[in-house]
């Protein structure tokens, strides 16, 4: 298959609108389409086809509430790196969705898995983890395709979300996700609006 002039243009809407959402709709999403979206991890790459990701869908109150509490230890200890004057705008920054969306996703790296054999990854096995990061941006872009907001929630102890989920010892948490309708669309980045942090040109040069 040729791809056209159409469908490089979706794909550059599909990035340009592409956001790392914090305010969620509570409106559930309907199992189509989380169907579709499962099958589009599928699709994603693996170093040596090893498809180390595993991923939790966290519904139950009581492990949500616990992510919660994890969340707010840990973002307290963050906001303690900072100065008086950059604390306080750290702590008017909306960092997580977990309250109001609708679908929470904790996603792993499994350590040394059968799939793949080994391959591609004797000189850098750092590239399971990478292979699980290109499953979770996969997932984002179809997500956004299906008019639908992901937030990657990174400021969680790891090692009390995986005891708070009692995953197996070989599996390393790699990201929590929060997926849902939007409460808003903008193409403009959250930490720009908030002058927290404007995007910088990509670094590239040839030698």
């Amino acid at each position: 298959m040729e791809l056209t002039q159409n469908h490089r243009d979706a794909l550059h809407d599909v990035l340009q609108w592409r956001r790392d959402v914090r305010h969620f709709l509570p409106d559930p999403i309907d199992p189509a389409t989380m169907g579709r979206l499962r099958a589009v991890m599928d699709l994603a790459p693996s170093v040596g086809n090893s498809r180390p990701w595993r991923v939790i869908e966290v519904a139950s109150s009581a492990l949500r509430t616990a992510i919660i509490a994890n969340f707010e230890t840990a973002n307290q200890t963050a906001g303690e790196i900072y100065d008086a004057d950059t604390q306080q705008d750290y702590f008017a920054l909306k960092l997580a969705g977990l309250r109001d969306a609708p679908v929470h996703l904790a996603v792993f790296t499994a350590d040394g898995p059968a799939e793949g054999r080994g391959l591609g990854r004797q000189s850098m096995p750092e590239m399971l983890a990478y292979s699980t990061i290109c499953a979770i941006h996969t997932l984002w872009l179809a997500a956004r395709a299906e008019n639908l907001g992901l937030g990657w929630v990174s400021i969680l102890d790891p090692a009390a979300v995986a005891q708070t989920l009692e995953v197996p010892d070989h599996w390393h948490f790699t990201g929590y996700l929060c997926l849902g309708k939007a409460a808003q669309d903008d193409d403009t980045p959250l930490l720009h609006r908030t002058d927290w942090q404007q995007n910088t040109k990509t670094h590239w040069e040839k030698r």
